[in-house]
């Protein structure tokens, strides 16, 4: 979750810095709150299967495990892709001016 934290703050600042679009900052906003939510809801189902698995392996436990956190890399898949179509042109622009 931390590391999640510092990227948004990373690209919270970035967004000032370029001055994004209002358009640009919603999706960003989604990406990060999206990222934010489904690892929240991540950490929950963790907690709720470890306790009732009563720390026993199980294999359905593990698959809930497992598919919690896939979701996690979608929605955070989602957010990099994001962040590359309103941050790439900008720095593109940034390095090479606008010719």
């Amino acid at each position: 979750m931390r590391k999640h934290m510092v990227s948004a703050i990373l690209a919270t600042a970035a967004g000032a810095v370029f001055r994004i679009s209002a358009i640009e900052w919603l999706f960003l906003f989604l990406a990060i709150f999206l990222v934010i939510t489904l690892e929240m809801v991540n950490s929950a189902l963790e907690n709720v299967v470890d306790l009732a698995s009563d720390y026993h392996f199980s294999m359905l436990a593990k698959n809930a495990k497992d598919m919690a956190a896939g979701a996690v890399l979608v929605v955070s898949t989602y957010a990099v892709i994001t962040g590359l179509i309103i941050f790439v042109p900008k720095i593109i622009a940034l390095i090479f001016g606008n010719r």
